[in-house]
C-alpha cells in the first residue's frame, strides 16, 4: 500500500472512531437521570437524598419460586421486585394504595404507555377539586400524577384499572397514599418499562402475606 492509500485508510479509520465516540457520547447523554430515555422529554431528576436508602433501586438476592421476568409487589414492605436470572432481583421502592384502596392478586402487563394521559375516576372528581379540573383528562408530562410511564395490569384479558406508574410526587415513595396503583420514581419506572415486556406476570401481595 502506497503512502497516499495508507493516509486515506488511516483517515477513514479515524473518522469511524470519531463517529462511534460521538454516538456513544450521545447515548450517554440520553441515559442521564432527568431525561426520558426515548423521546427526550425532560423532567426534574429525583433528589435521592429525600428517598430513604431502603427505597432506592438496588440488586438483591432472590430465592423464591417465581421465574425471571416476574414482577412482585410486596405492599407491606413498599417494595417492587423484578426477578432476574442467577438468584437475583432488582428491588425498587414504591408507594402503595391507602387503606380502603388497596388491591392484591395476579395480573399481566397488557399495555405500556409513555407519558400516559391521566383521567381521574368519578369518585375522585367528586371529592377533590384539583382532580375535578382534569375530569376530561390531563395530558402526559412532568406534572401528570402518572409520571413518565405506566404499565397497565389485566386479569383474564380485562383491565383491572390498576397500574404500575411513575409519579410527580417522589416523596410519596414508601408510603400508602395512592388510590390503589403502585407508584415509582420516574427514573425507576422508565427502567422497569424498558425491562418488562408485554405479557409480564405481576404478583401483588396483600398486606400480611
Amino acid at each position: 500500500m502506497n503512502r497516499r492509500r495508507l493516509l486515506a485508510a488511516g483517515g477513514a479509520a479515524l473518522a469511524g472512531l470519531v463517529a462511534k465516540a460521538a454516538q456513544a457520547q450521545q447515548q450517554l447523554e440520553q441515559f442521564r437521570p432527568g431525561k426520558d430515555y426515548n423521546d427526550l422529554i425532560t423532567f426534574p431528576p429525583t433528589d435521592l437524598i429525600k428517598i430513604p436508602k431502603k427505597f432506592r433501586r438496588q440488586i438483591v438476592p432472590y430465592e423464591g419460586r417465581h421465574w425471571p421476568g416476574t414482577i412482585i409487589v410486596n405492599t407491606a414492605e413498599r417494595h417492587l421486585y423484578l426477578i432476574l436470572d442467577g438468584g437475583q432481583a432488582i428491588r425498587y421502592g414504591v408507594g402503595v394504595g391507602r387503606e380502603g384502596f388497596r388491591w392484591a392478586g395476579l395480573a399481566d402487563v397488557q399495555r405500556k404507555v409513555m407519558w400516559p394521559r391521566w383521567t381521574p375516576p368519578p369518585e375522585m372528581v367528586e371529592r377533590d377539586p384539583n382532580a375535578a379540573k382534569w375530569k376530561d383528562g390531563m395530558p402526559g408530562g412532568p406534572d401528570n400524577p402518572l409520571g413518565a410511564r405506566a404499565l397497565y395490569l389485566f386479569q383474564n384479558g380485562r383491565d383491572t384499572l390498576y397500574r404500575l406508574h411513575g409519579t410527580n410526587a417522589p416523596e410519596s415513595i414508601g408510603k400508602a397514599l395512592s388510590s390503589g396503583c403502585i407508584r415509582m420514581i420516574n427514573e425507576d419506572v422508565i427502567e422497569l418499562y424498558r425491562r418488562a415486556p408485554i405479557g409480564s406476570r405481576v404478583v401483588v401481595l396483600a398486606e400480611g402475606v
